[in-house]
C-alpha cells in the first residue's frame, strides 16, 4: 500500500476556498439581483397605474407576484385593483389565496379577510359579505366591519339587525344614530301593520318616539294610522305635535291634517292654524289643504299666492275654474299642455344625489340616503 501524498493538500485546499469564494459571490450577485428583478414589475405597474392605464397596470402586478408569491403588498394591490374594476371573482381568488398562507400575520389575515368581505359586499353576495365581516369582530377592523353590516342590513331591508348594529355603533361612540334607529322601528312597524299585528305596529311606534323624539317620521306615521281608523282628534294630536316640531315635515301631511280636522268638527280652528303655518312657509300645498276645509276662498288664497310667488302649478289650479267657467274650445287642450308643462315640477329632488320621483321617500331608492329629500317639491325649492 502506498503511503498517502500529502502534496495533494496543497493543490485541493486552495481549489475548494477557490470554489467557495467564487460560489459566495455569485449568491451575493444573486441576492442583489432578485428583488431588482422582482421589484421592476412592481414599478412598472405603480407607473401605469398613475397613468390610468389599469389593464397594463394589472398585467405587470400579475408578473411582480408570479416573480415573488411571497409579497403580500402586491397580492392586496391586485385584489384591490380587480375590485375597483367589478372584477370581484379575480379579487376573491386573491384574497382567499392570502388567507389560505399558514405563514401571514394576524394583522394581515385580518386586513384579508376585510378586504374579503368587501369584495362579497361589491359582488352583491351579502350572505356571504355578512359572514365576512362577523369573522372580523375583536380585530381592528371591527368598527369598519360593524358600519358595513349597517349599510348591508339596510341594502337587504334586514330592519331588525339594522337597528340591532347601530344600537352597538352608538353604544361605542361611532357617532349618534337615533335618526336611522327610528327609521328601522318604522319600517318594522309598516310590516307589522301589514301583516295585521297592529299591537306590535303601535308598540314599534311608540319606541322610535322615544329614541328620536325630534325625528318627525314616526309622528307622521301615527297620525295616518289614527286617521285611517277614524280616531280623528287623537291623529289631529299627533299632526300638531308635528307641526310644532318640524313644519317643513307637516307639508307632508297638510291634507291629512284637513281631513282629520273636517271628522273631528274641527274645521275652522284647523283653517286658521294652517293659515298660520302658511304665513310662517308659503308653500302650495298647505292651500290644497285649506281648499279641504274652505273650497270659496281657494281661488282668492291661489291668486294671492301667485303674485308673490309665481308658480306653473299654482297658474295651473287657478286656470282649470277659469277655463271651465267660459267653455272655450282651446279650454282642454291649453288646461293639459299647462298640466303637462307642471307635473314635473312637482317632483321631489334628493339632495344627496339629484335622484327625482313624484313621490316623497324617507330613503333616497338612487343613493340610500336617509331624509335627503326635501318636503317641498322642485318648483318650490
Amino acid at each position: 500500500m502506498t503511503g498517502f501524498d500529502a502534496s495533494w493538500l496543497l493543490l485541493i485546499i486552495p481549489a475548494a476556498f477557490a470554489l467557495g469564494w467564487l460560489a459566495s459571490r455569485l449568491d451575493i450577485r444573486q441576492g442583489k439581483r432578485d428583488p431588482r428583478d422582482a421589484a421592476a414589475p412592481y414599478f412598472k405597474g405603480l407607473n401605469l397605474l398613475l397613468n390610468e392605464q389599469q389593464d397594463k397596470a394589472i398585467d405587470a402586478f400579475i408578473e411582480a407576484v408570479q416573480l415573488d408569491p411571497d409579497t403580500v403588498e402586491l397580492h392586496f394591490a391586485l385584489g384591490n385593483l380587480f375590485r375597483r374594476r367589478g372584477e370581484t371573482e379575480r379579487a376573491v381568488r386573491v384574497h382567499e389565496h392570502l388567507l389560505q398562507r399558514g405563514d401571514l400575520p394576524e394583522s394581515e389575515r385580518h386586513r384579508a379577510q376585510h378586504a374579503l368581505a368587501q369584495d362579497f359586499f361589491k359582488a352583491g353576495l351579502f350572505d356571504r359579505a355578512e359572514a365576512a365581516y362577523l369573522a372580523l369582530k375583536g380585530s381592528a377592523y371591527e368598527l369598519d366591519a360593524e358600519l358595513a353590516l349597517l349599510s348591508l342590513y339596510e341594502r337587504s331591508r334586514d330592519w331588525a339587525h339594522a337597528a340591532e348594529v347601530a344600537a352597538q355603533l352608538e353604544q361605542r361612540d361611532a357617532g349618534s344614530f337615533a335618526p336611522r334607529r327610528a327609521h328601522f322601528l318604522v319600517e318594522q312597524a309598516l310590516l307589522a301593520h301589514d301583516a295585521g299585528h297592529a299591537d306590535e305596529a303601535q308598540a314599534l311606534i311608540d319606541k322610535a318616539k322615544h329614541i328620536a323624539p325630534a325625528h318627525p317620521r314616526a309622528y307622521v306615521q301615527d297620525g295616518r294610522w289614527k286617521l285611517e281608523a277614524g280616531q280623528h282628534e287623537a291623529a289631529l294630536q299627533c299632526f300638531e305635535v308635528l307641526a310644532n316640531l318640524r313644519l317643513s315635515t307637516f307639508l307632508l301631511v297638510a291634507d291629512d291634517y284637513a281631513l282629520a280636522a273636517l271628522g273631528a268638527g274641527q274645521a275652522p280652528a284647523a283653517l286658521a292654524r294652517l293659515k298660520e303655518r302658511y304665513a310662517e312657509e308659503p308653500a302650495l300645498s298647505l292651500l290644497t289643504s285649506m281648499k279641504l276645509l274652505d273650497p270659496v276662498g281657494h281661488a282668492e288664497r291661489l291668486l294671492a299666492h301667485l303674485r308673490l310667488h309665481p308658480s306653473l302649478n299654482a297658474a295651473s289650479g287657478l286656470l282649470q275654474p277659469l277655463l271651465a267657467a267660459h267653455a272655450l274650445e282651446v279650454s282642454a287642450p291649453l288646461q293639459r299642455a299647462v298640466d303637462a308643462a307642471a307635473k314635473p315640477l312637482l317632483r321631489h329632488r334628493c339632495a344627496a344625489c339629484g335622484f327625482e320621483a313624484l313621490h316623497y321617500f324617507w330613503q333616497c331608492p338612487g343613493c340610500l340616503s336617509w331624509d335627503s329629500f326635501p318636503p317641498r317639491p322642485v318648483e318650490e325649492l
